[in-house]
C-alpha cells in the first residue's frame, strides 16, 4: 500500500482519487463508514481511494502537554486502512505551516492542485485550515466552484450514542476494553518492541514481555486478559498483562507487561501487538511476594477461561 506524504505530488496514476478526509486515528465504525463511502465512490468510477490521516494529531501540535491519546500508531492505520480496501494512505504532517494554511488554500493548492483530487467523503463535523475555518460547506461551495466533489456521511449509531474516538477512549480509560472493542470493531491494541527489564516476572515464574506504552493512550492500570501477535511470525498467543507501574517493585516504572500462556521462545527485540479483552482487576500492592504470585495464578487461570 502506498504511503503519501501531503508536502509531495503524487503520481499520475494516483491522481484523479477519492480522498476521505478526516483524522480516523482509532478508524472506529464511524470512521470506516467515512472511508467506506470514498472506497466504494472510487470503485464505481474506476478511480483510486486514499484515507488520510493527520500526524501528529492537530490537539498535540497545539497542546504539546496533553496526556497521552493515539489509539494507533500510524503503522497501524496503514494495515487497517489496507484492510478497508483503499489504494493508499495520505499522511498530513501537522506543523506550522499546515496549521497556518487557510481553508481556501487548503482545497486549491494541495487538495486540487498537488492531488489533483477528484472528490472528498467527511463527517458532518470535518474542519481543516488555518482556524478550523473550514467545513462542509466549504467543500461543497468553494470547493465545488474548483471542481472538487464532495460527500458527507452521517454519523453512526452504536451502544446508545454516537461512535466516537472520545467515546473509545472513555471505555478504555474506565477499563471497558469490551465496549471500546464494539465501538472500534476490534480489541484496542498496543504495539511495541519488547525489551530487556529487570526479570521480576521470571522470578516469580511468570516471565513477561515488556512492552513500552510511548505515545499511546493510557487504558486503566490493571491487569488484563489479552491475545499477543508477533509481527514477525504472525504467531498468535493468549495471556495475562498487567499495565501498569508495577507498585510491587521499586523504583516505579510504567509498562505493559503480557505473560503469555504455554510459550517459552525468545521474544527480546522482538516487535509485538498485544489486544485487550476483558479487565480483570486494578492494579494493587501486596504484602508478601507469595501473595502476588497467588493472586497472579488466580488472574491466569480467569483469563484462560475468559479467552478460551
Amino acid at each position: 500500500m502506498r504511503w503519501l506524504d501531503h508536502r509531495e505530488p503524487v503520481t499520475d496514476a494516483l491522481r484523479g482519487a477519492v480522498i476521505a478526509l478526516g483524522n480516523f486515528d482509532g478508524f472506529h465504525s464511524g470512521h470506516q463508514a467515512v472511508a467506506g463511502e470514498a472506497i466504494r465512490w472510487a470503485h464505481d468510477e474506476g478511480r483510486p481511494s486514499i484515507i488520510a490521516t493527520f500526524d501528529p494529531h492537530p490537539v498535540r501540535f497545539f497542546k504539546p502537554d496533553v496526556p497521552p491519546f493515539r489509539l494507533t500508531t500510524l503503522e497501524q492505520r496503514q494495515e487497517l486502512y489496507l484492510a478497508a480496501g483503499a489504494t493508499a494512505m495520505l499522511v498530513f504532517h501537522f506543523d506550522g505551516e499546515l496549521a497556518g494554511t487557510s481553508a481556501e488554500d487548503f482545497i486549491t493548492e494541495i487538495l486540487c492542485e498537488r492531488f489533483g483530487a477528484h472528490g472528498v467523503v467527511t463527517g458532518g463535523d470535518f474542519t481543516f485550515g488555518q482556524g478550523a475555518k473550514g467545513d462542509v460547506d466549504l467543500l461543497r461551495g468553494f470547493g465545488g466552484a474548483h471542481g472538487l466533489k464532495s460527500r458527507v456521511v452521517e454519523p453512526v449509531e452504536g451502544h446508545g450514542d454516537v461512535v466516537s474516538s472520545s467515546r473509545v477512549r472513555a471505555a478504555l480509560r474506565e477499563g471497558d476494553p469490551q465496549l471500546a472493542a464494539q465501538l472500534l470493531t476490534r480489541p484496542f491494541a498496543i504495539r511495541g518492541i519488547v525489551e530487556h527489564g529487570d526479570k521480576n516476572g521470571r522470578k516469580l515464574g511468570y516471565p513477561t514481555a515488556n512492552v513500552s506504552v510511548e505515545s499511546y493512550l493510557r487504558p486503566k492500570y490493571g491487569v488484563y486478559a489479552v491475545t499477543g501477535r508477533i509481527l514477525s511470525t504472525g504467531e498468535e498467543l493468549k495471556g495475562a498483562a498487567n499495565l501498569g507501574i508495577r507498585p510491587q517493585f521499586e523504583p516505579p516504572k510504567e509498562l505493559l507487561e503480557p505473560y503469555f500462556f504455554d510459550f517459552s521462545g525468545d521474544l527480546y527485540g522482538q516487535e509485538i501487538e498485544v489486544a485487550f479483552h476483558h479487565f480483570l482487576r486494578g492494579e494493587a500492592k501486596f504484602d508478601t511476594l507469595d501473595a502476588l504470585t497467588d493472586q497472579m495464578e488466580r488472574d491466569c487461570a480467569e483469563a484462560r477461561r475468559l479467552l478460551s
